[in-house]
C-alpha cells in the first residue's frame, strides 16, 4: 500500500472512531398527524458546523446550505445538494420548534420556498417533482443530474412541515407531486428498482441498481410524513407499506456476519462488496432502532441487536481491509 493511501486510510479510521455510537436522538413522537421533530433529532449547530454533513462547506444568502463536492468529482467544486439542505431545513426546523420565535419560523420557511419553488425541482406529467442533483457520480458512472428517492423524501418532509405551519396549500400540492417518481422505475426516470424482495428506494440512481441501505431507510421517512399528515392518500400509504415490506425481506443481504454493506450494487465496475464504514455501521443501527419503534417489527430489532455487536475495533479493523480495495476499484484512493 502507498505511503499517501496508508495515511488516507489511517485518517478514515481515526475519524470514524470519532463518530458517535449514537448519531441522532430518535423522536418520541413517530405517529401523530401533526409533524414535530423529524424521525432524527438534527441539531442545527452540529449539522451547520459539518460535524453531521461533513460535505456543507457554506451558505448562500438565504442560509440555504452549499455542498463541497465528492473527492472523486473534478467537473466542479461547489453543488446545492437537496439532501443536506433537506437535513439543514429540518434542524432548522427543530431549533424553531425550540424557540417558537418569528426570525426562525422565516428561516424554516425559505427552505419550504427553496423546495417548493419551480426553478430548483423538474416537473413534468409523468414524473412529477424531481429534486434533481447536478453533479456526476463516478463511482456509479452517472453523469449527473441525478434523481434520488432519499431527495424527494427530504423536500416532502419539509414541504409538509411548511404546510402545517402556513396552510399553503402549494407546498402540499407539490410534496404530493413528489410522490409520482416512486412508482417509476429508475431507468425510466423514477426513483425505484423492482427487486426480487420488493420496491427498493434509490438514494442514488444509475445504469444499475445501487441499492444504498441508509438511503432506502431515510426516503421510508418521507413518505411516512405523508402518509401522517394525509392519512386518506392510498399511494403514499401503500408505497410506505410496500417499502417497509422490501425492508423485511432484503435486510439479511446486507449483513456480512461481521459488519453490515453499504449498499448491494451488483455492477461489474463496482466492488463485489462494499462494506459500511464506522459511522455508516453505527447509523444504520440508529436508523433500525428508529424503523423497530416506527413498526414494532421484530426483524428490525434483530438486525438492531446484530449489528450493535459487530461494531467493535476488530472488527472495524477487519472492514478497512474490504473496504480499502472497495475504494481502490471505484478510484477513490
Amino acid at each position: 500500500m502507498k505511503i499517501k493511501n496508508k495515511i488516507f486510510m489511517l485518517n478514515k479510521l481515526c475519524v470514524d472512531l470519532r463518530s458517535p455510537k449514537r448519531h441522532y436522538k430518535i423522536s418520541d413522537d413517530l405517529h401523530s398527524q401533526k409533524l414535530g421533530q423529524y424521525y432524527f433529532i438534527f441539531d442545527e449547530e452540529l449539522v451547520a458546523s459539518g460535524k453531521n454533513q461533513r460535505l456543507i462547506k457554506q451558505f448562500d444568502e438565504n442560509g440555504i446550505p452549499v455542498n463541497k463536492t465528492y473527492v472523486d468529482v473534478a467537473d466542479k467544486e461547489y453543488v446545492y445538494f437537496p439532501i443536506s439542505i433537506g437535513q439543514m431545513g429540518l434542524a432548522v426546523f427543530h431549533t424553531y420548534l425550540k424557540t417558537q420565535s418569528e426570525k426562525d419560523y422565516y428561516r424554516f420557511i425559505k427552505f419550504a420556498d427553496w423546495f417548493n419553488s419551480p426553478s430548483n425541482y423538474d416537473y413534468t406529467e409523468k414524473l412529477g417533482a424531481r429534486w434533481l442533483t447536478d453533479v456526476s457520480l463516478p463511482q456509479y458512472k452517472n453523469p449527473g443530474p441525478w434523481q434520488s428517492a432519499f431527495s424527494q423524501s427530504r423536500a416532502i418532509s419539509i414541504l409538509l412541515r411548511g404546510y402545517q405551519l402556513t396552510g399553503n396549500e402549494e407546498y402540499a400540492k407539490t410534496a404530493e407531486q413528489g410522490l409520482i417518481s416512486f412508482n417509476i422505475p429508475f431507468n425510466e426516470g423514477g426513483v425505484t428498482v423492482f427487486t426480487e424482495f420488493g420496491s427498493f428506494y434509490e438514494e442514488y440512481t444509475a445504469s444499475v441498481p445501487t441499492l444504498v441501505l441508509n438511503g432506502m431507510i431515510f426516503a421510508l421517512c418521507g413518505l411516512y410524513d405523508f402518509k401522517r399528515v394525509f392519512p386518506e392518500n392510498k399511494i403514499a400509504s401503500n408505497l410506505f407499506e410496500n417499502g417497509i415490506n422490501t425492508m423485511e425481506n432484503i435486510l439479511p443481504q446486507f449483513d456480512l456476519g461481521f459488519w453490515s454493506k453499504y449498499n448491494l450494487c451488483k455492477a461489474d465496475w463496482y466492488p463485489q462488496v462494499d462494506p459500511a464504514t464506522i459511522g455508516y455501521q453505527r447509523l444504520h443501527i440508529n436508523q433500525l432502532d428508529m424503523l423497530y419503534k416506527l413498526t414494532n417489527k421484530s426483524i428490525f430489532a434483530e438486525y438492531l441487536e446484530k449489528f450493535s455487536k459487530q461494531d467493535t475495533f476488530l472488527n472495524a479493523l477487519k472492514m478497512y481491509k474490504v473496504k480499502f480495495n472497495a475504494l481502490k476499484k471505484i478510484r477513490r484512493l
